[in-house]
């Protein structure tokens, strides 16, 4: 059975001095890339089953995009603290437990972890995935918990549109 995973970094993102980590909130370049993504990619990609945010608030103003153009009811999005991850060890936890009922998930979280998620899982290297870059990668397999690696469908990386 196919499963596919759209890895999304998070937009670019404000350093505004004083702001903790989890609140920083997307930079005007940051609203403007992920708005421009978004709208592509629901126009090139299925609609997910689930979309998996981590809690930092960038995440979810980058999420907030992309929930709106693939047009993903609320009880489809799953804020969720095991994402806020830098290493990529718990958002593979997070992918091995996804109910085998979602076929096409798409994470929304931050790097490291997506650039060394998606060259430990898909087929392609990629040196770095930038701000609001969209990796999707496929799987052969029926249970989240038995993915290896798969293929690298498509990369949109905002860059791509400049």
């Amino acid at each position: 059975m196919k499963r596919s995973i759209y890895f999304l970094r998070h937009a670019k993102s404000s350093w505004e001095m004083g702001v903790e980590d989890l609140k920083r909130p997307l930079n005007a370049r940051g609203k403007k890339d992920a708005l421009l993504l978004a709208n592509f990619a629901a126009q090139q990609l299925k609609r997910p089953d689930l979309v998996g945010v981590s809690v930092a608030k960038r995440t979810r103003q980058t999420a907030t995009h992309f929930i709106d153009a693939f047009n993903v009811s609320e009880d489809r999005v799953l804020f969720e603290t095991a994402l806020y991850d830098f290493s990529g060890e718990s958002v593979m936890r997070v992918i091995k437990s996804l109910d085998p009922i979602h076929k096409i998930v798409m994470l929304v979280g931050h790097n490291h972890a997506f650039t060394a998620l998606v060259n430990m899982l898909g087929d392609k290297s990629i040196d770095h995935v930038p701000t609001c870059g969209l990796c999707v990668i496929d799987f052969k397999c029926d249970l989240w918990q038995d993915i290896s690696r798969g293929t690298t469908r498509e990369t949109i990386f905002p860059r791509d549109f400049k």
